[in-house]
């Protein structure tokens, strides 16, 4: 049961990427990360109501920095699905995993500590060629002049994700409420929204177009409550693991509805971050048995 509330999490994920797809088409970035965040805070509001959770937090620097870095990983991950084929912009949002190996593979060298000689971090070295390899494979055969902004807001949504990855484990270990936090989160997306609006303008609402708005809000809301429920119940290093399902996912959307062919090359490069994320996953698992997951 909890591998299926991860593969249903994977496939909101994906499902919310051809709903920002198409709405990219009618509204700017800022426009949808705003109604993003007001749909989340919305449904995230009654669901605290309900369940007798506080707004008030011991730690707000906390969720402060997790926001910063978490709206920005929003914003250009938005930006990027506008402009790249959905499967290469989602990929390369699951690039963080490998970022996180990267930090802990600077952190060695830096340390060096004692108990963790240089050479017992080579698997995790590989792990982290093989996913930067991947990179290069698929976005050379298949990226457009026009595409680079969005591939290299992707690498950066990936980056940033990272970054908020790691500050949702320090919030988990303070014992906030995975509801508050997600909470804080669409606020914030809200806000930056609606200050991006003011500077870069809005778009007139057409209808039906105007619909696509709504089911980003709750498909990325969807996702994340089930992502966290299968880490509640499930095999952490089983669960993580099973996110990259999305690619299959996205990979499938893109062709059906926009009509995305990905040579062979790319496929292998989409396979090769897979691969190096799970890697990467699974060594961090075993060197830190005790580490809380990951969530999105």
């Amino acid at each position: 049961m909890q591998a299926l509330w991860m593969l249903l999490a994977a496939l909101f994920f994906s499902t919310m990427g051809v709903c920002v797809k198409f709405a990219s088409a009618h509204f700017n970035t800022f426009e949808i990360v705003f109604y993003r965040g007001l749909v989340g805070s919305l449904v995230l509001l009654c669901m605290m109501r309900v369940g007798g959770i506080p707004m008030s937090t011991r730690v707000p620097m906390m969720h402060l920095w997790r926001n910063v870095v978490g709206v920005i990983s929003l914003t250009v991950w938005f930006f990027a699905i506008g402009i790249l084929p959905l499967a290469t912009a989602m990929t390369l949002n699951y690039m963080s995993s490998i970022w996180i190996a990267t930090f802990l593979l600077g952190g060695s060298v830096l340390v060096q500590r004692s108990n963790t000689p240089i050479r017992q971090q080579a698997p995790l070295f590989i792990a982290v060629l093989l996913g930067f390899a991947g990179v290069a494979l698929m976005l050379r055969p298949t990226l457009a002049p026009d595409q680079v902004s969005g591939a290299l807001a992707g690498l950066m949504s990936g980056l940033f994700a990272a970054f908020a990855y790691l500050q949702v484990a320090a919030l988990a270990r303070a014992g906030e409420p995975e509801t508050r936090t997600v909470f804080y989160f669409s606020i914030a997306a809200l806000v930056t929204g609606g200050a991006g609006m003011l500077v870069v303008g809005t778009s007139p609402w057409h209808w039906p177009s105007a619909l696509w708005l709504l089911p980003v809000g709750l498909f990325a809301l969807f996702g994340q409550l089930c992502m966290t429920r299968a880490y509640s119940r499930g095999a952490a290093i089983v669960v993580a693991n099973l996110q990259y399902s999305g690619i299959i996912f996205s990979g499938i959307y893109g062709m059906v509805f926009f009509g995305d062919r990905l040579p062979l090359i790319g496929w292998l490069g989409m396979a090769l971050i897979a691969v190096s994320g799970i890697t990467a996953t699974a060594l961090r698992a075993r060197a830190v048995p005790n580490a809380p997951p990951e969530e999105l």
